[in-house]
């Protein structure tokens, strides 16, 4: 969108009443931060954060075909969810190289929602719109993401979510669990789905409320005590949870099993579109594997710096995501390695070029945070 205005979402203008700073993202202007990305980070891990996330797109299929034609995109199977259940999927090439991620949601038979991530919008839609398949196309119908938009995409996230969207629903929200949906009323507004869905690592919802009325929703959560928060800290709590990227972690180039997401791939189901190709995969191996790793030398990594040996004399690969964890206060990465023990097992010494300093870093264990509940 370099030659056109950008997007904005409906809550533009309350961003800008809480001082946040505005960047170009995916062609939409967005809030990277209000009063800091590491006390925003904070504010998830120990309260909840209020995050504006309509960029994101949302198509909406229906009919009789519209299972068919999903499972005919999805690598994972949505033939198991029934009514107010969602997935979290890969969408494949033929290739087997990833087109997207996305949440599928199913509301009732014959009618699902996807949502794509905003900087593929109109790529996805345009594959969805190619990838239908013959039996699926009678009584099949799908909306565009800009049908979409008559929803905002609001998602409230911490430890204290749930009790402050509770608060505000007239439906009790309480025995939700992880990946389930529900039609609500919040703060007076009718038609609203909370999904039991999120991308920190902590407990909390997507709120699908309809566009005209996402201020109101977000003036009550903010009087309910959640802080506005921006993309910076969206991004070091993924990271911290080691959920991909697109376009960073994931991408065309890499496939579902290299970058960890083996748990998405049911071949079982049947045809799919990379099913060939994904299971040439596992039954070969990948050459490469996506790992986390930790610095032990003081410095901060980044995306596309060198990943090398132990002895920082052969590059090996190359970071794929890296920052400052505020949870952990350590700096933390993620990165395609050979396929190796001595360079995928946790534990195992690597070096990362930064800077021209090779510094010396271990991989270890994901995610590397744990919620304090959920430490023995």
């Amino acid at each position: 969108m370099s030659e056109q205005q950008a997007r904005r979402t409906p809550l533009y203008e309350k961003h800008k009443a809480h001082h946040a700073r505005i960047v170009d993202f995916a062609g939409w202007e967005m809030p990277i931060q209000y009063e800091g990305i590491v006390a925003e980070h904070n504010k998830v891990r120990q309260y909840a954060g209020l995050f504006d996330v309509s960029h994101m797109g949302r198509v909406e299929i229906l009919g009789k075909g519209a299972l068919t034609a999903i499972q005919h995109w999805i690598t994972n199977d949505a033939a198991r969810l029934s009514d107010g259940q969602s997935l979290y999927t890969p969408i494949c090439y033929p290739s087997g190289g990833i087109v997207d991620d996305c949440l599928v949601y199913r509301l009732q038979e014959a009618h699902y929602i996807i949502v794509i991530n905003a900087s593929n919008r109109d790529k996805d839609f345009a594959w969805f719109q190619e990838n239908i398949p013959a039996e699926a196309k009678a009584g099949f119908v799908m909306k565009t993401p800009e049908d979409g938009d008559k929803w905002a995409l609001i998602a409230i996230q911490g430890p204290q979510a749930r009790s402050m969207l509770n608060a505000l629903s007239t439906v009790d929200l309480t025995p939700l669990k992880h990946n389930q949906l529900t039609t609500t009323t919040l703060a007076g507004i009718a038609e609203c789905m909370a999904a039991c869905t999120g991308y920190t690592g902590e407990d909390g919802f997507e709120i699908f409320v309809p566009t005209q009325k996402a201020t109101v929703l977000w003036d009550a959560l903010i009087d309910k005590g959640a802080a506005p928060i921006g993309l910076g800290a969206r991004d070091t709590l993924r990271m911290e949870m080691r959920y991909p990227l697109y376009g960073n972690d994931i991408d065309q180039t890499t496939n579902p099993i290299e970058a960890g997401l083996g748990w998405t791939v049911k071949p079982e189901k049947g045809p799919f579109l990379g099913r060939d190709a994904i299971l040439e995969q596992i039954q070969n191996k990948p050459s490469r594997r996506l790992v986390g790793i930790q610095l032990t030398d003081r410095g901060v990594p980044r995306h596309g710096y060198k990943i090398f040996d132990a002895d920082g004399q052969n590059e090996i690969g190359l970071l794929t995501s890296g920052g400052f964890s505020p949870s952990l206060q350590q700096s933390i990465g993620i990165g395609y390695v050979p396929a190796l023990p001595q360079y995928t097992k946790p534990g195992s010494s690597l070096t990362i070029d930064i800077r021209n300093k090779k510094l010396a870093a271990q991989v270890v264990k994901t995610p590397f945070y744990t919620k304090p509940s959920e430490i023995a």
